[in-house]
């Protein structure tokens, strides 16, 4: 029998009570089996912690309410409201009764374009990346004229995220495509498989199988536009993107260069628990510190010994695979990009506390201190998505509408356009 609307809101509103409670593990239990293999109720109390803490902790968890639509699963809205901000769980009942699915959007207002896009210097048309089942869609921004431009493969961060790399009301990689488009540079954007298919997966899914087929796809597709210079096309690798950019390019040897924008060069379960640290620090509490422990649990079980292919992902970080955490182990981007010859910039905010100077930017420097062709860059003022601000940063400052600094786009777009 189908799931009427009601019948929807009314195990949302079960589950929504659960959560007001704090009661992960009875939460978990409403998931459907590949759901529930995914996130376990340790790596939801870690990720509801840290929403929390972000923007000040108290959550208050408001009435749950169908989103537009009529499709199934019905999707439905909580609204939450903290002190320094809001966010909305959105999750979606199947014909099952069971949750299909669970993210946590921040709330803020509509994308506006930044004042350095120029949207008559530019065209768009949608586009496909990768083949079979797993294809995933893509934006094409190419400059107005016959070029040949170069070209820039942008890849975004850990997670399940759109081809904009939405964060609440911003859009950071569209920024930087309608501003280097803007600039004369063809920009090719994706859809990230785990956005687009997160239940469909296949197991022993890993980073690079998130990340290469796609980043060179995208090149390849880039290099047969008779608009674009095809020995200029390059990969522009935000956070985590900018992790797994050294490793395309070692499977692409003609990839023209590399940006790496505040790329995570620390081990990913180090610099988890780094960070969930510094955002219960800000909220302290039972809660806060159950969750950093339960984080550190999982950490020492990715760096030891006993991770094999057959542990549980319920045991690890974010309950992601043993097969993604073991190929994220055996992969030293630092090291793969000391054996590259192509050119790099690598661009780092001062003010970001997920990747920071001290953790990650000094590994890339002292690995590539004596390459010319390398230039590293800080941005003082510049947040974990190249915001510019005064204060130190929270995942409340993500919330508010905001572009990335025009003074990277344009410190990319010269890079870019250097020959």
């Amino acid at each position: 029998m189908r799931t009427d609307e009601d019948n929807a809101l009314a195990r949302v509103q079960r589950f929504a009570t659960l959560l007001r409670a704090e009661r992960f593990a009875e939460i978990v239990e409403f998931f459907t089996p590949a759901l529930r293999g995914a996130v376990s109720s340790d790596a939801l109390r870690l990720a509801w912690t840290a929403e929390a803490a972000g923007r000040g902790g108290e959550p208050v968890i408001g009435e749950p309410s169908r989103a537009d639509g009529d499709t199934s699963p019905v999707r439905v809205r909580i609204p939450v409201k903290c002190a320094d901000g809001g966010f909305t769980v959105v999750t979606s009942v199947g014909d099952d009764g069971l949750l299909h699915g669970l993210r946590f959007e921040a709330d803020g207002g509509s994308w506006r374009p930044p004042r350095y896009a120029e949207p008559e210097r530019f065209t768009e048309q949608d586009i496909v990346v990768g083949h079979g089942p797993l294809a995933v869609p893509g934006t094409l921004s190419m400059p107005v004229g016959t070029g040949p431009w170069p070209a820039v493969v942008l890849l975004g961060g850990g997670g399940a995220f759109d081809r904009d790399e939405s964060v609440g009301p911003n859009k950071p990689l569209k920024d930087l495509a309608w501003g280097l488009a803007s600039q004369q540079v063809a920009v090719l954007r994706f859809d990230k498989i785990t956005f687009t298919q997160p239940g469909s997966l296949p197991s022993g899914f890993t980073m690079a199988d998130e990340y290469l087929p796609y980043a060179l796809d995208a090149v390849r597709l880039l290099r047969e536009r008779q608009e674009v210079d095809s020995d200029r096309v390059h990969l522009l690798g935000h956070s985590m993107g900018g992790k797994v950019a050294p490793r395309a390019a070692a499977a692409d040897p003609s990839i023209a260069g590399l940006v790496l924008l505040a790329a995570d060069a620390q081990p990913m379960h180090e610099a988890a628990v780094r960070v969930v640290r510094h955002l219960a620090a800000r909220t302290p509490g039972p809660d806060a510190d159950e969750a950093v422990a339960a984080l550190t649990r999982q950490a020492a079980l990715v760096a030891g010994p006993e991770l094999v292919p057959g542990t549980p992902s319920e045991l690890l970080p974010f309950g992601l695979s043993a097969a993604y955490w073991l190929d994220l182990r055996a992969y030293d981007p630092v090291a793969t990009a000391a054996g590259l010859t192509c050119p790099m910039l690598i661009l780092q905010g001062g003010r970001d506390y997920q990747v920071t100077v001290a953790d990650d930017l000094t590994r890339w420097q002292r690995a590539l201190a004596d390459r010319p062709e390398v230039a590293v860059r800080v941005h003082p003022d510049a947040n974990h998505f190249f915001f510019s601000g005064r204060d130190p940063s929270t995942p409340a400052e993500y919330t508010r509408p905001d572009h990335v600094d025009a003074s990277v786009v344009g410190e990319i777009a010269s890079w870019l356009t250097r020959r």
